[in-house]
């Protein structure tokens, strides 16, 4: 396995033994957490910035991007470097709007 290419659970961030690429069933869970792997925030196309949160325009929409899932496109991604975690950036906002 690479380790350049290695995948990181979105719920408890800790690696799993997966590489980009690896096939995941829908009953998969992390070895950590035991959180369900085949969802929308382990998928490469998962982006919150886009319209249903989703880079694929062919997926349907699903609503719980945290349940597992049946959906065909699904491509196993870290999102590990995706950007600032949600405690950053409440830590930037805090510090932006600080009263004195």
């Amino acid at each position: 396995m690479s380790s350049a290419a290695k995948i990181h659970c979105y719920a408890c961030n800790n690696p799993l033994e997966l590489d980009a690429g690896s096939k995941i069933l829908r009953h998969d869970e992390c070895i950590h957490c035991q959180i369900e792997l085949h969802c929308c925030k382990m998928c490469s196309f998962y982006d919150a910035k886009v319209y249903n949160e989703c880079r694929e325009p062919l997926a349907e929409r699903i609503v719980d991007k945290e349940k597992a899932n049946f959906c065909s496109y699904f491509k196993i991604g870290d999102k590990q470097q995706s950007g600032p975690s949600k405690d950053d950036l409440i830590s930037a906002a805090d510090a932006l709007f600080k009263k004195d």
